[in-house]
Parts: C-alpha cells; sequence; structure tokens
C-alpha cells in the first residue's frame, strides 16, 4: 500500500467512523464509560464530622495536629484497545476481511472516547506483542491508531492472549476500560483475565466471518489453518461435517462468554456481515442501567 492510498484509507475509515461515533456517544457511550472512582486531591485540616478513615496518619504526625485526605471523582477514563492481528484475523468471506471490521470498530471506539475527553491507548497482538502506543488525547493521535492498524505487519501468526493479557495489565498503572477485540482463538488465558478484571473494566468483543460458522455445502476442499498453516481435505457435502462444524463454532463462543462472566468482564459477539452499530448501542445502553444502579 503506497502512502496516498493508506490516507485515502485512513481519511475514508475517519469519515465514516466519526459520523458513527457522534452517533454512539449520544446513544450512550458516555453514560457506560463516565468516570469511575476516586483520585487523591490533597490533604487538608480535620473537621469535627469527617470520616476519620480518611485521616493522613503520615502528615498528621509531622504536622502534629490532624489531617485528612481529600479525594475527587475521576472524569476522564483511559481507553486501551487491545487488537488481535494474528493469521486468523485476515480470513474474510464477505465485503469485508475481519482485519477491516476490527479497524472501524477500533476507529468507532476510538472517536467515541475523544469525543468523552478520554485517552486512547492501542496495543497490537499476535503471539507475541507487535505494537504499544500509551494512551493519549486528540484526533491526530486517533489517526496514527487507525493507520497503524491499517499497516500492521505481524512477525506472529498464532495468538498468546495470555502474554498480551499480562503485559498490559503490567504497564497500565491507572484504572482503565480495556477493549479487547479478537476471534479469541486461544486458551490458557483464564487467570490472566481474571486479574486484569479486577483491576480494569474489561470487555472482550468476538469477531467473527459467517464461514467461520457456516460451512457451505461446495464439494470437497483443501482448507488451511490461518494461524498454523496445517492444511486438510474436507467433504462439505456431508451433513454431519457441517453440523459439527456449526456446533463446535457455537459451543466456543459460548464457552468464551462464559469465561469472560466468570472473569467479570462484559462480553460482545458480532459477525463482520452485520453492522455493528446497532450491537454496540445495545450493548451501550445495558452498560448504562447497570452504571445508573451500581
Amino acid at each position: 500500500m503506497t502512502s496516498a492510498e493508506l490516507l485515502k484509507k485512513v481519511r475514508k475509515i475517519e469519515i465514516k467512523t466519526r459520523g458513527l461515533s457522534s452517533h454512539l456517544f449520544t446513544g450512550g457511550y458516555h453514560s457506560a464509560f463516565k468516570g469511575r472512582g476516586m483520585s487523591f486531591s490533597e490533604v487538608r485540616l480535620y473537621y469535627p464530622g469527617d470520616d476519620v478513615r480518611a485521616i493522613d496518619w503520615n502528615v498528621t504526625a509531622r504536622a502534629g495536629e490532624p489531617y485528612v485526605k481529600v479525594f475527587e471523582e475521576e472524569r476522564e477514563n483511559t481507553v486501551m484497545l487491545l487488537v488481535d492481528v494474528s493469521g486468523s484475523a485476515v480470513f474474510g468471506s464477505h465485503a469485508q476481511f475481519k482485519e477491516e471490521y476490527l479497524t472501524e470498530l477500533c476507529a468507532v471506539l476510538a472517536f467515541s472516547a475523544i469525543a468523552n475527553n478520554d485517552k486512547v491507548g492501542v496495543m497490537l497482538f499476535s503471539d507475541q506483542v507487535e505494537l504499544f502506543i500509551p494512551p493519549k488525547k486528540g484526533k491526530q493521535h486517533i489517526l496514527r491508531i487507525i493507520r497503524e492498524i491499517l499497516i500492521a505487519k505481524p512477525r506472529g501468526r498464532g495468538t498468546d492472549l495470555k502474554a498480551a493479557l499480562q503485559f498490559i495489565h503490567n504497564v497500565l498503572k491507572k484504572r482503565s476500560v480495556c477493549f479487547i477485540l479478537s476471534d479469541f482463538l486461544a486458551s490458557g488465558y483464564d487467570d490472566a483475565l481474571r486479574v486484569l478484571a479486577r483491576r480494569h473494566d474489561c470487555i472482550g468483543i468476538h469477531c467473527w466471518d459467517p464461514l467461520e460458522r457456516d460451512l457451505p455445502d461446495v464439494g470437497v476442499l483443501r482448507v488451511a489453518d490461518a494461524e498454523t498453516g496445517e492444511q486438510v481435505w474436507v467433504d462439505t457435502t456431508s451433513s454431519q461435517l457441517r453440523r459439527k462444524y456449526l456446533y463446535s463454532f457455537e459451543e466456543h463462543k459460548a464457552q468464551t462468554r462464559n469465561l469472560f462472566r466468570r472473569a467479570g468482564a462484559d462480553f460482545l459477539s458480532l459477525c463482520t456481515n452485520e453492522p455493528y452499530v446497532t450491537a454496540l448501542l445495545r450493548f451501550f445502553a445495558q452498560r448504562s442501567k447497570i452504571v445508573a444502579h451500581g
């Protein structure tokens, strides 16, 4: 892709997703992800009626009179986009490859975040951490994120989600909203997700292509695993094989959803041949209700 082609593609994604992000922002992003928690502001003299649990004993000992810690509500979020760029992400059977769909999803979430005055960062991962861009604000920063996702040429083809989650847990010091965008063709990341979700607000976005669920009846095919390169011949005329293929996909999706629930994280499943805006609006609306009653 030439520089001119890349700029044109970034601009096209910006125009499309900025409009959608405005719709999403008014449709619930702010209320679903408004700033949470309290951050330390200052210390002041203790007044009768103050909560004794707020006394700063170190300052009190030095000053010789009681001081309390003053906290203020954190009004801005840090949003991290954890994007799977493994071999299976380039798969696609319809109008969009999964990687293109994921890029648009990241763009619309990022533009919604900066409209809320949030910082946005990104991590691209395969079976290794491919790229980490620390959270920042601003349109130019978002355009850089879009550009980096578009031009990503991962060194690895597999998926090591455990290592990716452990990396982000180590580098993020402030409570953040972590969107994990992947097809979750990985295993052994249960504990890492549980640990990350204890400190951060984690949302898994499962992105999949229709051909990964429904095997068409088109005769004998040679198929290759996008991550391992292993090739096998399959007879797609077998109705039993097609049922098994469908069952395997639905079982994986259900297991992944349950894994996220057990970890205390949210989970959203999106198909690449369906518009993501409606699903995101519904998800934000559900989150807003939880926040309002939380």
